[in-house]
């Protein structure tokens, strides 16, 4: 149940899955051989090794959940999400995986798994839900994913057909516009990173995976059942919002069918097993609390993609009103304020933001970009620099140090910055910027004209 919220870019760009295989893939070296799928019994052909799975994974995933706003910052929730998560992979096919579980900050609805193990759940899903049989049922279905390998699966049938694994490229600024202010940096490593497009028949199967993994652990098998209820009501209650969610792994009343009919076949003994309603309210007591607050800056996020700023605002202040120190509440009202051009102000709820979560490092890097806009370049390279400290691997941040540097009248440093760009990203807007002053610096010659 991955669910892709955006490409980073519909046409000829460089989509967020497609920066992984540039920061985590090239450079690899990949053994063809047939492995045994854990899960089928069976040989395939496989590219991508167990341990190579969890090395893309330790890379790309921290990016991924610093898109999403970090953990929640409820240690007891984290603890509660990981126990139940733990409970189900030590039941599934490939227990001696490094599983690590956390709910996320991000306000929308989602679930994800990194192929060596690290899985999330959004706080605008598990919000939602009502037992910890439901909690159990989405955990058990991202386990799914790992255990089926179906991220190697879907890696090895590109390397079949030949996708270039060093595509050498990040585009963040749109065009003509330097800096573009919403992108700050953060989308090239952002959603989406390493998430495969599953089919449906991988989708399918780690339905039924998630059921036989939550029974195995002790919980009613009706719990799936209700979590695609769950699912499929939300969606009739926002369809627009759920269509931007859901595009690449819609919830189809199929597999809500399928899911009830297994339940009452296969694992027509285990339906008395408990749903734990109680202690799954109890853990995520502080959690429901700020449910309107989610959903308002939920819906500011919304709007401020669709560029409706003033409505967004509106939605964001009504959301902070209920949650002052709330870090994705702070963090989207820098973002909009960026948008908007207003760099102070974006500058301000940035340092909120850092202020209330000090160890997550997206604020910083926003907050990098409003003082980057007002020619701060001190106090810019500083937020880089710590974002970077926090939270390494992203080459964006290695240009925007550069851009710091060459603001200071520091040319040695901010070359520096650009060769170390340039090793990452070769073509696109920063790159030809980087390359310029490379060459007008000295410290690149320019390459002769192709011959016509």
């Amino acid at each position: 149940m991955v669910l892709l919220r955006e490409s980073f870019s519909a046409s000829g760009k460089l989509t967020r899955r497609d920066f992984l295989w540039v920061t985590g893939i090239a450079g690899t070296s990949f053994a063809i051989g047939c492995i045994v799928n854990p899960v089928t019994g069976k040989q395939e052909l496989m590219l991508v090794s167990r341990d190579q799975e969890i090395a893309l994974d330790r890379e790309s995933s921290p990016h991924q959940f610093s898109a999403d706003y970090g953990a929640v910052q409820d240690g007891e929730l984290n603890q509660y999400v990981s126990k139940v998560g733990l409970t189900v992979a030590a039941h599934s096919h490939r227990p001696d995986m490094p599983y690590s579980f956390r709910c996320v900050n991000a306000c929308y609805a989602n679930a994800y798994a990194f192929p060596g193990g690290s899985i999330a759940t959004t706080r605008g899903l598990l919000v939602n839900l009502n037992n910890e049989a439901e909690l159990a049922a989405l955990l058990g279905h991202e386990t799914g994913h790992v255990n089926a390998r179906h991220t190697a699966q879907q890696m090895t049938k590109k390397m079949l057909l030949g996708v270039a694994l060093a595509i050498g490229t990040v585009v963040v600024a749109e065009k003509n516009k330097k800096y573009a202010p919403l992108a700050a940096g953060l989308g090239a490593v952002g959603a989406g990173a390493l998430l495969a497009h599953y089919s449906r028949s991988d989708e399918r199967q780690a339905d039924q995976l998630g059921m036989e993994y939550m029974v195995r652990s002790g919980y009613n098998p009706e719990g799936m059942v209700q979590l695609m209820d769950v699912l499929q009501q939300m969606s009739k209650h926002k369809p627009g919002f759920f269509d931007r969610m859901f595009a690449s792994h819609p919830m189809s009343s199929e597999r809500y069918a399928t899911a009830k009919s297994r339940m009452t076949s296969l694992y027509a003994d285990k339906t008395k097993l408990p749903f734990f309603r109680d202690r799954f309210m109890d853990n995520t007591v502080k959690l429901r609390k700020q449910k309107p607050a989610i959903e308002a800056f939920e819906n500011g996020s919304i709007f401020i993609t669709d560029k409706k700023y003033g409505t967004a605002e509106t939605q964001l202040k009504k959301g902070l009103k209920l949650a002052p120190r709330d870090y994705t509440g702070l963090t989207l009202m820098a973002k909009l304020e960026l948008a908007r051009e207003n760099y102070p102000q974006a500058a301000s709820f940035a340092k909120k933001a850092e202020e209330v979560y000090p160890g997550e490092a997206q604020a910083h890097h926003v907050a990098g970009m409003a003082e980057l806009s007002m020619k701060q370049y001190n106090a810019a390279f500083d937020d880089f620099k710590r974002y970077e400290e926090l939270l390494p691997g992203n080459p964006n941040t290695v240009f925007f140090k550069g851009l710091c540097q060459e603001g200071m009248q520091h040319r040695q440093l901010a070359a520096s910055q650009y060769q170390l760009f340039l090793k990452v990203v070769t073509s696109g807007e920063q790159a030809d910027y980087a390359r310029d002053r490379l060459i007008s610096w000295g410290f690149m010659k320019k390459e002769p004209e192709p011959v016509k």
